[in-house]
């Protein structure tokens, strides 16, 4: 049954909207107030923790400002929920029934557009690239169950592996790097890829060498120390290892390269570093979501730690990092100079490991992100103008997408952002009737029996008002 965007559909909101509750304003104020008890909860959490990972002794301003940021987040989740009810019974009682535009999409694009206004403007661009993100996703399956194009096999990869060359080439180019992507950068391919670090790079590299050297001093110390005692296994097994590291380390280095030792000592080490921290923090992540399981459950420890799934992270991650820096020092020998375009090969080639970890989610993040930055760059260099209110109306277009394909369409949803509306609605997503909006010829009801199924939710729930 072909979609019918002209359709006219004479129902009421009790019928559509709020099948529980006869009056618009009780509906309203109930789902208001739901958001809000589960919107302090989430941005308790995330204030505290964006805090706590400062690392810094609270003072009274800090403490006052993460309470401020805390009522402010909430008052604009609250709002955005309150106002997407209360804007789909104005617009009806309006019109006198429904359009395919006015179930959803226009009363979420204008409740959006009031909400973000109330939340931190620093705050705004990162909303509304996430939910950017989400929609992404939603318009690419709604295209592809309406057959205007085919899924491309790694299609996700190659999306990352643009993106990241383009980050990339803005991270070794610019020195004003203000954004918390490059952080992310900086840990994945290290500091000597940094312009900034480079200026500094002669200095750096006599204290690293100094470091290093006494750092193989004191191994020399202690095994000539445990000689008198029998060298043990350990002992021996470090002293190979501190050996095998000096032979890697004096091996050749081409001189426009920025790191301090041999080309194939930095590009090991990289590799085999980040592995090491991505598998341990992805090991940590897991048991610590099933320390209850495990407490109950001791024997599934060893499973937990050794499922193969675990390795899929940490081989992407490691192995980005070392090819990454492996085309860029082939780069380097073979030109005899140094440049930030070569991170455009290096990081394209380096992205195809990408395929070892493929998330739509984080290739579509670091998609809008090289946008957002090349944006940025074309608006500094006065080759576009500057659209002061974009990330604003962005959201607001983002967000009615998304609430549209929840109400409309929601096997087109993606799985964690439907639960997202059904904890914050308390389930009034899922209870919402889609049988007066089948006449719109998506099957709307039987995708949300689909949906329900899918993500264990349900549709039965009393509510008071």
């Amino acid at each position: 049954m072909p979609t019918q965007f002209s359709k006219f559909i004479d129902t009421s909101c009790k019928e559509f909207l709020h099948p529980w509750e006869d009056s618009c304003i009780n509906a309203t104020t109930g789902l208001g107030l739901h958001t809000l008890q589960e919107s302090v909860k989430i941005y308790c959490t995330v204030y505290i923790l964006a805090f706590l990972m400062k690392g810094k002794k609270p003072s009274k301003e800090d403490i006052k400002k993460t309470i401020l940021g805390i009522l402010q987040s909430t008052a604009f989740l609250a709002w955005n929920s309150l106002s997407y009810s209360m804007f789909i019974c104005t617009i009806r009682h309006l019109l006198g029934g429904f359009t395919i535009w006015s179930v959803s999409f226009l009363p979420s694009f204008l409740s959006s557009l009031t909400a973000i206004l109330i939340e931190r403007p620093p705050r705004r661009t990162l909303l509304s690239l996430y939910v950017a993100n989400v929609a992404t996703e939603s318009i690419f399956l709604m295209g592809l169950a309406r057959n205007y194009y085919s899924s491309i096999p790694n299609g996700g990869t190659y999306i990352f592996a643009t993106s990241i060359a383009l980050l990339l080439y803005f991270f070794r180019s610019k020195t004003n790097k203000q954004d918390s992507i490059y952080g992310i950068l900086r840990i994945l391919v290290g500091r000597y890829e940094d312009p900034d670090y480079i200026k500094q790079s002669d200095s750096q590299s006599k204290l690293q060498t100094s470091s290093d050297s006494e750092s193989s001093t004191k191994v020399n110390h202690i095994s000539k120390k445990c000689n008198k005692k029998n060298l043990n296994i350990f002992m021996k097994s470090l002293e190979a290892y501190q050996k095998i590291i000096d032979q890697l380390k004096q091996r050749s280095k081409h001189s426009p390269c920025p790191h301090p030792h041999s080309c194939t000592h930095y590009v090991l080490k990289g590799g085999i570093k980040v592995l090491g921290y991505a598998l341990s923090a992805q090991l940590v992540v897991k048991l610590f979501f099933q320390m209850k399981n495990l407490f109950k459950k001791p024997q599934l420890l060893k499973s937990a730690i050794f499922k193969k799934s675990n390795l899929n992270l940490a081989v992407f991650l490691g192995s980005f990092t070392g090819l990454y820096r492996l085309v860029s020092c082939l780069l380097r020998r073979s030109f005899n100079k140094d440049s930030s375009y070569y991170a455009i090969p290096a990081g394209l080639i380096a992205g195809l490991t990408f395929m070892a970890y493929s998330s739509n989610t984080i290739a579509l993040y670091f998609m809008w992100k090289a946008l957002q930055l090349l944006w940025n760059d074309l608006t500094e260099k006065k080759i576009v103008p500057e659209v002061k209110w974009f990330a604003i109306f962005f959201y607001s277009f983002s967000t009615a997408v998304l609430f549209h394909a929840a109400v409309l369409e929601p096997h087109n949803l993606r799985t964690s952002y439907w639960k997202f509306l059904y904890n914050i609605s308390g389930g009034r997503i899922a209870v919402m009737s889609r049988i007066p909006l089948d006449q719109f010829g998506l099957e709307s009801s039987r995708r949300l029996a689909e949906v329900l199924r899918k993500t264990n939710t349900t549709d039965k729930h009393t509510f008071k008002f």
